[in-house]
This record gives structure tokens, sequence and C-alpha cells, in this order.
């Protein structure tokens, strides 16, 4: 079966490879806090479905416990080490089978091996306490090796740290006007595509999600970075396929041989 794609909005993705389905960073709300889905319907109830769940870090964007409380019973759930003890609302997640994971560990999900590499990235799920739980991204190696970033920053042993990979799900923006350290814009982003070197990209983590009241202010932030990541790579990385993806699409990259 040839290794598939779907994007579902901020930095949630399906990956499908060797019949194994992995969901990244769920996040199935209209509403979170004071962010409010803007473009792009909740994706639908299948869109849950899912034999393996990686979680990059403890941002309630991204660890997002109610959606993960609407997983199937017995769904393998991969974590940031630590994250039981910081996000107590975890306890509610009885159902899933938790690992927790942290930088080199690679996690064996039948035909598939996950591996955890760094990101440079605020792991907190507060903006203030101790650190306790890395920020992550994850390499998905089956048929293809699928890079799914996280939030992250760019740093100088990205590559290394990484490997080689067919594919790179990057994100390029945020769910605000401003973006702090630790997070790839849409420049950035492709300067991370020249120095991993893919095959294929896909743009994630940005036109999902928007604070209420902030539609006026600054909306090329919400609107422009896919766009703009297209146009970046095709200056840096010309030889990379890069798929800017709407809410609810799917592509099929193409895979080393």
């Amino acid at each position: 079966m040839p290794v598939e794609i779907t994007w579902w909005g901020h930095a949630t993705c399906a990956v499908t490879d060797s019949d194994v389905r992995v969901l990244t960073d769920p996040l199935f709300a209209r509403r979170l806090a004071h962010l409010r889905r803007r473009r792009g319907a909740l994706p639908p109830p299948e869109a849950r479905s899912a034999d393996v769940v990686l979680v990059s870090h403890l941002h309630a964007d991204h660890l997002h416990v109610p959606s993960l409380a609407r997983l199937a019973p017995g769904t393998r759930l991969i974590v940031p080490r630590g994250a039981p003890r910081a996000v107590p609302g975890m306890r509610r997640l009885a159902h899933l089978r938790l690992t927790e994971v942290a930088p080199g560990d690679v996690i064996r999900i039948g035909p598939l091996t996950v591996r955890a590499v760094p990101a440079l990235h605020d792991g907190r799920r507060l903006p203030v306490g101790p650190h306790r739980s890395p920020a992550l991204g994850y390499v998905i190696e089956g048929e293809a090796r699928t890079y799914f970033a996280g939030d992250t920053g760019l740093f100088d042993d990205m590559a290394r740290e990484v490997g080689p990979v067919d594919v790179a799900l990057l994100p390029v923006g945020g769910w605000g006007p401003y973006l702090g350290d630790g997070h790839l814009d849409a420049g950035r982003a492709a300067q991370a595509l020249a120095r991993l070197a893919p095959l294929s990209a896909v743009p994630v983590h940005y036109g999902t999600y928007w604070p209420v009241g902030l539609d006026a202010v600054r909306p090329h932030e919400f609107h422009a970075p896919g766009d703009d990541f297209v146009r970046f790579a095709a200056q840096r990385a010309p030889r990379v396929a890069v798929h800017r993806l709407g809410h609810g699409e799917s592509i099929r990259p193409e895979v080393a041989r």
C-alpha cells in the first residue's frame, strides 16, 4: 500500500505507512482557550482512527487531553517523558496504551519504527515552572522515512539528529501574530528543508487557529505562511517537491527505493 499523508489542520497529520496509521498531535476542537478554529471544518470521526498517536510536546494545542480522550481504547500513545506528571488531566486517558520517550528512543509499532528526535522548543506545559519534559520530533520509518517536526526552531545539528528522510512535515506558522524563539516561520522552515533535503515536504501548523478578536490584526500572518513556504522552498531547496495541502487533503509522496 502506498504511503499516504493527510493534513487535518494545525499540527494534526495522519501518516499511513505499511498499513499502520499514525496520528500526530491530534487537535479536534473548535475552540481552545482564546483560540478559535477559523479555517477548515473539524476533522470527521474517522480521522481519530489510529494505531499509534505521537505527541510532540506538552503545550495544549499539541497535547490536547479532550481530543486524546476520544481515541479508541487500546490506541498506542507516545508522549514526551514526564508528560503524565506534568499534565494531571492525562489520568483520563487510562483507556490508551501509554509510552513515554526521550530523544534517541526507538519504538517498534508492527512493521514501523518510530524514533524520537530533539526539537528546539519549550517543552513545558505552562510558560512557568521546571523543564520536566523534552519537546520532540519523530521519524516514522517503514516504506518511507517521514519526519514530523512538532514545534521547533532551527538548530545546528538538525540534519544529523533527524537523519535522511523522504518526507518532512514542517511547521511554518503559528496561532498568533508573532512567533517567539523555538519556532519555524516560512523562511526558517525553508532553511530547515535545505538542510534536511527530503524528497517531499508538507507545511503544517498554520492557517487553522487564530486568537478570538484578532481576525483583523495582521491577517497575513494567518493566511500567508503556506504560500510563503512554497516560495522560499523553491529558492532554497528547489529539488524538494512541496505539497501545500488544504485541510483534509492527502498526498502519496515519492519514496526513495
